[in-house]
């Protein structure tokens, strides 16, 4: 089993060697990723030499299109959502471009930060949406909280790669289960399955040996396809669909 996560570990990052381009503009290089944004359009970088290291930005693209497609990230709740968003994976906001700094030593890993908080501010987009009346992260932590499960939200792991890699909860080992790691994900598809699946790679053999990986799957008005369900389970990730919740309330409480 752990040759054949290290044959995959290896091709994951083979891929992204491969399928990543540089174009230089002016003083700025543009870095073109393998990484699809909700248009399924590759998410592109800019990158320019600083005095201190390397600056890093997606040039206000994500925010904007976010706007422009109707979600206006301008409540209280969505700027904080936004917000922590962006602090988990140490990015900052400038002028709606979300931004980071690096040094040559950690440049792959801001780098890496920054596609992460692109994709996790993407999904924002289901915000829009009139008939989401509140957040799919929010509504798991309110059951948790309704079936007495004890959990920490919103905790960072430091992958073998040396990527830091966030979950929305994680659940304390007890006396008869062990350290359960989880992500709400709101919209099931092979991108998030993929983004997941490598985290938990990455990081499940640097956390407890018996620690679980969950992935609570928002199926509210979308039917997940049983491909997703597989890949997730090859990946040793339980899926849960939201809508069968009931069936790990005991495992999860215990």
């Amino acid at each position: 089993m752990t040759d054949e996560i290290r044959e995959l570990t290896d091709a994951y990052f083979a891929w992204l060697k491969d399928k990543t381009s540089l174009r230089q503009i002016e003083e700025w290089t543009e870095i073109t990723t393998p990484f699809l944004d909700r248009h399924n359009d590759y998410i592109q970088l800019f990158a320019r030499k600083m005095n201190q290291g390397f600056q890093l930005t997606d040039d206000r693209y994500t925010l904007e299109d976010l706007e422009q497609s109707g979600c206006h990230l301008d409540s209280p709740k969505r700027q904080q959502l936004l917000r922590s968003t962006l602090n988990g994976f140490g990015v900052q906001l400038q002028d709606m471009a979300l931004t980071v700094h690096a040094s040559a030593d950690n440049f792959a890993l801001r780098k890496h930060n920054l596609i992460q908080a692109i994709l996790a501010v993407n999904d924002l987009f289901y915000l829009a949406s009139p008939m989401v009346t509140s957040l799919f992260w929010e509504d798991v932590g309110t059951w948790f909280d309704r079936c007495d499960i004890r959990f920490t939200p919103h905790v960072k792991f430091n992958g073998k790669s040396g990527y830091d890699h966030l979950y929305d909860f994680v659940i304390p080992k007890s006396r008869t289960q062990p350290e359960r790691i989880i992500k709400a994900i709101n919209h099931p598809n092979r991108i998030n399955m993929e983004r997941l699946a490598f985290s938990w790679q990455d990081t499940r053999y640097v956390r407890h040996t018996d620690s679980r990986a969950y992935a609570f799957l928002n199926d509210t008005e979308q039917t997940i396809p049983s491909v997703i369900v597989e890949a997730f389970q090859h990946y040793d990730i339980k899926p849960v669909p939201w809508s069968q919740r009931e069936l790990v309330r005991n495992e999860l409480a215990a």
